[in-house]
């Protein structure tokens, strides 16, 4: 639970968190992320071919390098969000919500009965027996955060109603979905969009809630986040820093070629 309190710790001394994607799920990469200094991984399973049993070694690598992990499921999804909840990671992030009604089911998926519809059944999350099922369910399940990405511009028309809904740690902006619902897809930087960025920040600051944002990195972009009132800040991915790295190594490689050998 230490991985809560440093998130926790950051968060009340007004600073920043940081993180970045993983796509590829392979656990020594994921791992060598985590000993980097991140303070969250998230875990994508909407768009990357990672499923339940690499999800686990990866949510397992990512402890061991010290870093917190947070889950994206493929969709709000009861059944898709039980498995991954009983194996402990550090957060939940549930995509692509418009309404209240979704918040409230994505909650749903979170509690026990008779507040929600969760099964009890966790193992990771239980430490493999390691902590008392009392414990458990009376304080220790409910440290998970419970995260909503508002990617949609109905999410935006309903982010009152939305905010409004109990249970609900945080919420993630996603850019490209959200500028994809306006006609603007590939496009998230359209002049269109500020506005649409620019409400989302004030009715987020007017409410007090706690949110970020997925993007890539661009410093200028970033700083237009923290000043809408974003505290959490996902950017990049290993596939990324492989290609990049790969691509800087090729280039030099083959520009040392072409010299003369002296």
């Amino acid at each position: 639970m230490y991985l809560f309190s440093k998130i926790e710790e950051k968060l009340q001394h007004g600073e920043t968190l940081i993180g970045s994607h993983i796509f590829i799920g392979a656990p020594p990469l994921t791992e060598c992320m985590a000993q980097i200094g991140f303070d969250m991984l998230w875990i994508d399973m909407e768009h990357t071919a990672i499923g339940i049993e690499s999800l686990q070694n990866n949510l397992i690598a990512a402890r061991a390098g010290g870093t917190a992990s947070f889950v994206r499921i493929p969709w709000n999804d009861p059944v898709r969000a039980k498995p991954v909840i009983d194996m402990g990671p550090e957060g939940i992030i549930f995509p692509y919500i418009r309404t209240a009604d979704d918040a409230r089911m994505a909650i749903a998926a979170c509690e026990y009965p008779p507040k929600g519809v969760r099964g009890y059944g966790p193992l990771r999350a239980l430490e493999y027996g390691g902590i008392s099922q009392t414990e458990f369910v009376d304080t220790l399940y409910r440290k998970m955060w419970r995260i909503l990405q508002i990617e949609h511009i109905d999410a935006v028309d309903n982010l009152e109603d939305i905010l409004a809904v109990e249970g609900v740690d945080a919420y993630i902006v996603g850019p490209n979905d959200l500028a994809a619902s306006v006609g603007h897809i590939g496009r998230p930087l359209h002049p269109d969009m500020i506005p649409i960025y620019d409400r989302i920040g004030n009715v987020m600051k007017k409410h007090g809630k706690l949110f970020g944002v997925s993007t890539g990195y661009d410093g200028e972009v970033l700083n237009a986040w923290r000043k809408r009132g974003a505290c959490m800040l996902f950017c990049g991915s290993d596939v990324s820093y492989v290609r990049d790295g790969a691509a800087t190594m090729q280039k030099g490689l083959q520009d040392l070629c072409k010299k003369e050998i002296i």
